[in-house]
Parts: structure tokens; C-alpha cells; sequence
């Protein structure tokens, strides 16, 4: 069991350089369907910058969960921790954890707006992709909508190394993932290699 921390301290601060200026919060809670979380948040009292994290501390064997979803799933509960992957291979959607990345708690619904949300900014940007890719984008959310409105069906996979994510629905199907499977994901952690040679 995690002993429970929830103290504060002062930094120097990395972004104005003021001294003893950053105020450094660190708490644990448990959340459900995440467990003991490590909930860190940093403020500047001088210019003002701040910044939030949270970390899982409990581990549970890689898992990866499939539901085949529909207008019928849209309010099934969806636990992503900010190590999990989130896609949907028939539509070639696919999020992967990064340094920055968040837990959420969400419903299915709450994911494909996610997705339609991240191609909705690529469209806006002011890029000069083929017109081909910005019609595929279109044809991509014209099929969300279809999900959402029960015309048609799609897979959702989450997958997580540290099974700390959930599809809560008695329809999703839940697997171990192999160790060949977990090498291959990404965990949006720093990983330094002992045994490289370092960099002159």
C-alpha cells in the first residue's frame, strides 16, 4: 500500500530564473479506476508559469481491451491512463502516449470526439498536404458520425503495458499482452539505456 505524501517545497524557477520562486506541490490519492496516483503540480509565484502531472503508481500486468462500438456503446466507461494507446485500426486513428500525456476518464463518445477534435485542428492548419489527405480526413469524421448516429460499426482498442487502463463493458474483450507485444508500445516515459556509450 502507497504511504500517503502531501508536501510542498520551493525551486528555483527553469523558466524566469527567479530564486526559490517555484512552488512545488506533491500528493497522493486514489482514483478510481487508476489507483494510487502521484499528483505533482508546479507554480511560479514570480511569472506565473505552472504546470500539472500525474503518475500512476500502481502496475498490473500489460492488457490490451477490444469492443466493438456503436451509436449502443457511446456512454460505456473508458478508463485511459497517460500510459495507454488509444485507436481504431479500420479508420487508421491511432494516439499514442507521449511525455506530456494525461489519464483520462471519458466514455466512448468522449474518445471519438477526441479524434474528430484532432483532425478538425490538422485541417485547420495552414499546411500543404495533398487535397487527397484532407478528403480522407473528411471521409474519416463523415464515418465517426455514422458510428455515432448507430449506422455502422468499428473497433476500439486500448492498450496499456501497465494495465492500468479499462474498456468497463461486459461486451469488451480483455487480453494479456505478450512481451514481444509490450516491447513494441510506446509508455511516454524517458527510458535511459545503462549500457550505451555516452554521447561526447
Amino acid at each position: 500500500m502507497t504511504q500517503d505524501l502531501n508536501n510542498e517545497m520551493k525551486s528555483d524557477c527553469p523558466v524566469c530564473g527567479g530564486e526559490s520562486t517555484l512552488i512545488v506541490t506533491n500528493k497522493t490519492d486514489n482514483i478510481p479506476y487508476f489507483g494510487n496516483i502521484l499528483e505533482t503540480a508546479v507554480r511560479c509565484e514570480k511569472c506565473g508559469y505552472q504546470s500539472a502531472d500525474n503518475i500512476c503508481l500502481d502496475h498490473h500486468d500489460p492488457v490490451r481491451y477490444t469492443l466493438e462500438i456503436g451509436k449502443d456503446k457511446l456512454n460505456t466507461r473508458v478508463a485511459k491512463s497517460q500510459t495507454a494507446t488509444v485507436q481504431i485500426p479500420e479508420l487508421g486513428l491511432k494516439v499514442e502516449p507521449g511525455a506530456k500525456s494525461q489519464g483520462y476518464v471519458s466514455n466512448v463518445e468522449g474518445i471519438l470526439n477526441r479524434f474528430e477534435d484532432a483532425i478538425q485542428r490538422v485541417l485547420l492548419m495552414d499546411n500543404e498536404d495533398p487535397q487527397s489527405v484532407k478528403e480522407n480526413a473528411l471521409n474519416i469524421m463523415d464515418i465517426i458520425e455514422s458510428i455515432k448516429l448507430g449506422e455502422m460499426t468499428t473497433k476500439l482498442i486500448v492498450e496499456d503495458p501497465f494495465g492500468n487502463s479499462i474498456i468497463d463493458d461486459d461486451d469488451a474483450k480483455k487480453e494479456k499482452l505478450t512481451p514481444e507485444e509490450v516491447e513494441k508500445l510506446e509508455t511516454g516515459f524517458t527510458i535511459i539505456n545503462q549500457d550505451e556509450e555516452p554521447i561526447p
